[in-house]
C-alpha cells in the first residue's frame, strides 16, 4: 500500500460540540484519499441562499462565492445586545412591566407616595440577580466557544504544513487530521468513524477513500495536482451526499462520484489512521448545526399562570380605585385621584411575589443538586425547577440513554437444542472437538478429547457438526476488523504480526456484529485478521484459516440481511454466507417448523434475533453470479434494483443453520423508573436514530411497551395514499403501541399531520426509530402545539441538544458519548434513573410550594389592601417595605414546606399525577385565596383597633416574631399552619379548611 493521504476533514458545527470531536491520531499508518467535511442543525435563517459549489484542492482563493467563517458562538447575546436583551425578556411580560411603571410613576412629584427605594429596590434586586445569571452563563459559553474556536489543526499549503486556528480553517483548505485511538488495519486507505453525536450511533462505520488520489506518493502531491469536488449545497440530510471528484491534468482527464462512504462529517470521531480532507463547509453551513436549534429563553408555566392572575389583580386594583373615585363624586381633578389609588392600592399586585418567587426557585435548585440519592445533577436553568411537576410527555433517546450501548450474546438456538449463557461451555466443546477431529485428519496427531472417541454417538457428532458450522459462520458474516494496539509490552507491529489477543480490539459498523464476534472468540473461533479481500480466523488448536472475500453485501434497511461470499483457501470451497431479521429470513430458508416460533420466544425476552444461513456454490454458479453482479453495478438506470435482483438470485433454499439471541444491555433500574413514570400520567415517547428491530426490541426489554400491549409497526409509506392507508389500519387499533421509522414519519406529518398526532397521542408509548435530530425537535414542537402540555427531553448526545432546547425541560444524561446534550440541557443527571426522583419528589415539591407561594403572597397582600381600604391612606407609605422585607421570612418559609415524605412521593407515583391538572394553582384555588384575604383583612382590622387605641402595636409585633420563630424550632412539621397564625394573626387557617376537605393523600401523611 502507498502511504499517502485521505482527504477527510471535519469542522465542529455551531451548538453544543463545545469541544472538538475531531478525535483521530495516528503513528502508523496515512490513509490517502479526498473526503469532505461537514455537519448538521435545526433550524437555520431561511434567506441564505445555499447553492452547489466547486472546491478547488488547497486553494481557498479560487472560490466562486462566500462561506461563512468556521466560528462556533453558542451565545445568546453580544456585547451591544446583552443589556437590551436581558431588560426585554423581562419586561415584555405584563407581571414585570407593572412593577417598573409602578416603579417609574413615583419620579412624578403628584403621585409620590413615599421613598423610591421601597419601589426601586425590590424590583432592582430581581434584575440584578437574573443579569448576574445570564451573564454568568453567557461568559461560559464564550469561553466554551473560544476553547473551540482557537482548537489548532493542521494545514497543507505551498510551505508545506502550517499551524491554523479552527475559526480560520475556509472551505478548500487542505486539513490534517492526526490520529488518536489505534492503527488503521484497513491496508487500502479506509478508516473508521463514528456518528454518536449526530445519529445517536456508536458503532463504527467505513469509510472508502478517492481511488485516484491513492496513487500518489506523498500528502503534499495533492497541492500539484488539479483537480477540485462538486459538491452539492449545504441541507440537512446526515446520511446523503452527492458530488464529483475531477483530476483536470491527466490525460484524459479522470472524474470519480463521491457518496456518504467518502464523506466525514464535523462531529464525528475517527478511529483510525491520519486523515488529509477538503473542506467543504463550513460555519452555519455545517450539518451539525443545520440540525441543531438555537436556543431559546424558556419561562415556567407558572410564571404564565402567575402572570394571567396579575392581570386579573390589576383589573381589580383599576375596578377599586373608580369606586373609591366614585365615593367621592369624582371632585376636582378625579383623573388625577384615580392614578393615585392606583398606586396607594398597588399592594393588590405584590411586587414582593417576584421576589419570593425567584428567591423560591434558588432554593428548589439548591435543594436538587444537593440531594445525596440522586448525586452529580446539576441545575443549568434555575428559573424552571417547578416545571419539573408537570411533565405530562417525556420524549427519551435510546443508546446511552435507556440502553448502555453494550451487547451481550445470550443464546444461541439450532432447532432442536439451544445454548443458553450457562451451557456454553458445551458450545466450546463442540467447537473444540470439531478442530481436534480436522488435525486428526490433517496431521495425524492424537489429541482428540473424550468425548469425541470412536465409541461417541452418531447424534452426538451431528450436534458437534451443527454447532462447528453456526460458529464458523456467525464468525465469518460480518464486517467486523481486528485492528492492534500498543499495551506498553508489545508494539503494534509486532502485536498484528503474531495476533496478540491483549493487543486486539474489535471495529464494526454495529455493537451487535462485535458482540457476536466476541463470542465466538470465547467459544474458540478467534477473528485475527481482515482487509478488503481476506480474513483470518484461528481455531482452538492456533491453527489459521485463511479465507478469501470475493462478495461483501452489506447490511441495509430496506433489505434488513446481509451476506458474504468467501473462499476456504484450505479447501477451495466456495460459500454463501447470509444473516438478517426472521422476517426476512423466514422466506429465503428451507421449509422449517419452529424458526417463527423460536424467533416469537426469543423477542418476547428483549433479545435481538437474527437467522443465520448458508448456501455452497460451485465455482460455475459463482462465476455466472459475478458476471451478472458486475453488470448490474455498471447499470446507470435502476442500478439498485437491477443489483438486489441480481443477489435475491442466489438468496433461494438457503440452509437455516441456527438463530441467535443478543441484549442491548439496560441502565441499572431503567425498568423500574419507566414504571413510575407511567403510573405518574406520564407518556413516554422513545426517539432514537437506530434501527426499527433494535428500537422495538430495546422497547420491549425495557417494558415500555407492557406485555399485555400489542405493538403496531407502521409500515414504510412514501406517497399520500400509502399513508393514508397506513393510518386508517393504525385507527382501528386500540391500546397499541406505536413503531414507526423517521423517513414515514415525514410523510404522514407532511400530509396528515392533525390526524397523525391525534392517534399518536392516544397511545401509551411511541416509538420514533431512524430518526434526525431535526425530526426529534419537530416532535417536542407539534406535541407542545397539538396538546399544550409539557414536554420533557432527555438524551445523552449532540443528536439530542434540539430535542432538549425544544422541550419545556430538558434533561442531559452524562454519558459514553460526551457531554454535550449535558452541557444543553436545563438539568443534567448522571443516570436515567435519577430521573424518577427528579420529576417525582423535586418536581412535584418545587411546584406545589411554588403555588402555595405565589398564592399566600397574593393573600398577604390583599389583606394588607383590605386593611387599607378602609383606613384610605393609614399605610400611605408603608405597604411595599412591609410586604417585601417584614413579613417575607413567615412567608417565604414555604419553599419548606413538605405535605408527603420523599419516599411516599416515589412509593405513590400517582400523586404526581394530580399536579398535571394544575388544580395547586388554578382561577378556583386563586378565587377562594381572594375570599379569605377578605375575610381575614376584615378581622385583623377588627383586632387592630384596640391595639392602637391601648398602644400595645410594638409589643404584639415582637410577640408575634418570637412565636414565628419559636414555631420553626419546635414544630417545623406543622409550619403551614403556624405561619399563618403568626402572620394574619387569626385562629382561622388553611389547618380548619382542610379538615372540611382533605386532600386525596391525606391518610398517607399519617
Amino acid at each position: 500500500m502507498s502511504k499517502s493521504t485521505c482527504s477527510h476533514y471535519c469542522y465542529r458545527g455551531k451548538r453544543h460540540l463545545r469541544t472538538l470531536r475531531w478525535m483521530i491520531q495516528h503513528e502508523g499508518y496515512l490513509c490517502k484519499w479526498i473526503i469532505m467535511q461537514e455537519s448538521v442543525l435545526l433550524s437555520f435563517p431561511c434567506c441564505l441562499n445555499f447553492r452547489p459549489r466547486t472546491v478547488w484542492l488547497g486553494h481557498p482563493e479560487k472560490r466562486e462565492q462566500r462561506y461563512p467563517r468556521n466560528v462556533i458562538n453558542n451565545q445568546k447575546y453580544n456585547f451591544f445586545t446583552f443589556l437590551p436583551g436581558v431588560l426585554f425578556n423581562q419586561f415584555k411580560y405584563f407581571f414585570n412591566l407593572y412593577f417598573l411603571l409602578l416603579a417609574c410613576s413615583q419620579f412624578v412629584n403628584e403621585l409620590r407616595l413615599g421613598a423610591l427605594y421601597t419601589y426601586w429596590v425590590p424590583l432592582g434586586f430581581v434584575l440584578i440577580i437574573t443579569i448576574v445569571r445570564e451573564a454568568v452563563e453567557e461568559m461560559r459559553c464564550f469561553l466554551r466557544d473560544k476553547e473551540v474556536n482557537s482548537q489548532i489543526y493542521s494545514k497543507l499549503s505551498t510551505r508545506g504544513t502550517v499551524k491554523v486556528k479552527s475559526s480560520g480553517i475556509q472551505v478548500g483548505d487542505l486539513i490534517i487530521v492526526e490520529k488518536t485511538f489505534f492503527p488503521d488495519f484497513y491496508h487500502k486507505g479506509s478508516c473508521f468513524l463514528r456518528t454518536d453525536q449526530l445519529d445517536g450511533e456508536t458503532d463504527w462505520k467505513l469509510r472508502l477513500p478517492v481511488a485516484c488520489t491513492q496513487r500518489l506518493p506523498t500528502a503534499a502531491d495533492l497541492l500539484q495536482i488539479r483537480s477540485f469536488v462538486y459538491a452539492e449545497e449545504p441541507n440537512i440530510d446526515i446520511h446523503n451526499f452527492i458530488g464529483t471528484f475531477t483530476r483536470e491534468d491527466g490525460d484524459p482527464p479522470v472524474s470519480e462520484s463521491l457518496s456518504i462512504e467518502n464523506t466525514l462529517w464535523a462531529s464525528t470521531v475517527i478511529a483510525s489512521g491520519t486523515v488529509v480532507g477538503v473542506v467543504i463547509y463550513t460555519g452555519k453551513e455545517l450539518r451539525s448545526v443545520m440540525n441543531t436549534s438555537n436556543p431559546r429563553h424558556k419561562i415556567g408555566l407558572i410564571d404564565l399562570e402567575v402572570n394571567c392572575l396579575t392581570k386579573i389583580l390589576f383589573g381589580a386594583l383599576v375596578v377599586v380605585s373608580l369606586v373609591m373615585v366614585a365615593l367621592q363624586h369624582f371632585a376636582g381633578r378625579w383623573y388625577l385621584q384615580i392614578f393615585r389609588f392606583l398606586l396607594l392600592f398597588s399592594n393588590i399586585v405584590p411586587i414582593s411575589l417576584r421576589v419570593n418567587l425567584d428567591m423560591g426557585k434558588m432554593v428548589f435548585s439548591w435543594m436538587i443538586k444537593k440531594d445525596s440519592k440522586i448525586p452529580g445533577t446539576v441545575v443549568r436553568a434555575s428559573t424552571i425547577p417547578e416545571q419539573l411537576g408537570r411533565i405530562s410527555y417525556l420524549l427519551t433517546d435510546k443508546t446511552g440513554t435507556l440502553t448502555q450501548n453494550e451487547m451481550v450474546f445470550r443464546r444461541l438456538h439450532l432447532g432442536t437444542v439451544a445454548y443458553g449463557m450457562d451451557s456454553m461451555d458445551e458450545v466450546q466443546s463442540h467447537v473444540f472437538s470439531a478442530y481436534t477431529q480436522v488435525t486428526e485428519a490433517g496431521n495425524r496427531v492424537t489429541s482428540t478429547p473424550a468425548s469425541r472417541a470412536p465409541g461417541a454417538s452418531k447424534v452426538r457428532k451431528t450436534i458437534s457438526s451443527r454447532v462447528h458450522e453456526a460458529v464458523k459462520a456467525i464468525a465469518l458474516v460480518h464486517n467486523v476488523t481486528p485492528v492492534y494496539e500498543s499495551n506498553g509490552v508489545t508494539d503494534q507491529a509486532e502485536a498484528e504480526q503474531h495476533y496478540e489477543d491483549t493487543c486486539r480490539v474489535y471495529q464494526a459498523s454495529s455493537p451487535d456484529e462485535v458482540s457476536l464476534v466476541q463470542w465466538t472468540e470465547s467459544v474458540g473461533l478467534t477473528l485475527v485478521g481482515r482487509d478488503q479481500s481476506s480474513m483470518q480466523l484461528r481455531t482452538p488448536s492456533g491453527q489459521i484459516l485463511n479465507f478469501t472475500i470475493l462478495q461483501a453485501f452489506p447490511f441495509t434497511y430496506e433489505s434488513k440481511r446481509m451476506g458474504i461470499i468467501v473462499r476456504d483457501e484450505s479447501t477451495g470451497e466456495i460459500t454463501f454466507y447470509l444473516k438478517g431479521a426472521d422476517v426476512v429470513m423466514a422466506g429465503i430458508v428451507q421449509y422449517n417448523d419452529w424458526l417463527e416460533e423460536e424467533c416469537g420466544n426469543m423477542a418476547r425476552e428483549g433479545l435481538r434475533v437474527l437467522v443465520v444461513a448458508k448456501k455452497s456454490l460451485t465455482v460455475e454458479q459463482y462465476q455466472d453470479f459475478e458476471a451478472r453482479y458486475v453488470q448490474a453495478k455498471l447499470s446507470v438506470h435502476d442500478r439498485s434494483l437491477k443489483v438486489a435482483t441480481v443477489i435475491e438470485s442466489l438468496e433461494m433454499e438457503m440452509e437455516l443453520l441456527c438463530l441467535t439471541g443478543v441484549e442491548d444491555q439496560l441502565q441499572a433500574d431503567v425498568r423500574p423508573t419507566l414504571e413510575i413514570l407511567r403510573n405518574a400520567g406520564i407518556k413516554v415517547w422513545m426517539l432514537t436514530g437506530d434501527k426499527l428491530e433494535t428500537a422495538t426490541c430495546t422497547a420491549k426489554n425495557a417494558h415500555l411497551v407492557t406485555r399485555n400491549q400489542d405493538i403496531h409497526v407502521f409500515r414504510p409509506v412514501t406517497t399520500r395514499s400509502e399513508a393514508h392507508l397506513e393510518l386508517n389500519a393504525f385507527r382501528r387499533k386500540h391500546d397499541c403501541a406505536l413503531v414507526i421509522s423517521g423517513d414515514s414519519l415525514e410523510v404522514c406529518l407532511k400530509y396528515y399531520e392533525y390526524e397523525f398526532m391525534e392517534l399518536a397521542c392516544q397511545c401509551p408509548a411511541i416509538v420514533c426509530c431512524r430518526c434526525a435530530p431535526t425530526q426529534k425537535a419537530q416532535i417536542v414542537r407539534l406535541l407542545q402545539e397539538r396538546t399544550g402540555k409539557l414536554t420533557c427531553a432527555v438524551g445523552d448526545g449532540g443528536n439530542d441538544v434540539s430535542m432538549i432546547q425544544e422541550a419545556d425541560c430538558g434533561v442531559g444524561v452524562e454519558g459514553k458519548e460526551g457531554k454535550q446534550a449535558s452541557l444543553a440541557a436545563d438539568f443534567s443527571i448522571t443516570q436515567f434513573k435519577h430521573l424518577g426522583r427528579l420529576l417525582m419528589v423535586h418536581g412535584r415539591n418545587s411546584y406545589k410550594r411554588s403555588a402555595a407561594l405565589s398564592q399566600f403572597v397574593i393573600h398577604r397582600s390583599l389583606c394588607i389592601s383590605t386593611m387599607q381600604g378602609h383606613i384610605l391612606s393609614f399605610f400611605f407609605s408603608v405597604p411595599h417595605r412591609y410586604s417585601t422585607i417584614y413579613t417575607m421570612f413567615p412567608v417565604f418559609s414555604l419553599v419548606l414546606d413538605k405535605d408527603v415524605k420523599s419516599e411516599v412521593a416515589m412509593l405513590y407515583p400517582e400523586l404526581y399525577k394530580d399536579l398535571l391538572k394544575g388544580r395547586p394553582l388554578s382561577f378556583k384555588t386563586f378565587l377562594i385565596w381572594v375570599l379569605i384575604s377578605i375575610y381575614q383583612g376584615k378581622r385583623i382590622l377588627w383586632l387592630f383597633y384596640p391595639m392602637v387605641r391601648n398602644k400595645l402595636h410594638s409589643v404584639t409585633e415582637l410577640l408575634s416574631l418570637a412565636c414565628y420563630i419559636a414555631s420553626l424550632v419546635f414544630l417545623h412539621e406543622f409550619i403551614e399552619e403556624i405561619f399563618l397564625i403568626v402572620t394574619s394573626c387569626y385562629l382561622m387557617n388553611l389547618t380548619h379548611v382542610n379538615k372540611w376537605n382533605p386532600p386525596s393523600y391525606s391518610k398517607l401523611t399519617s
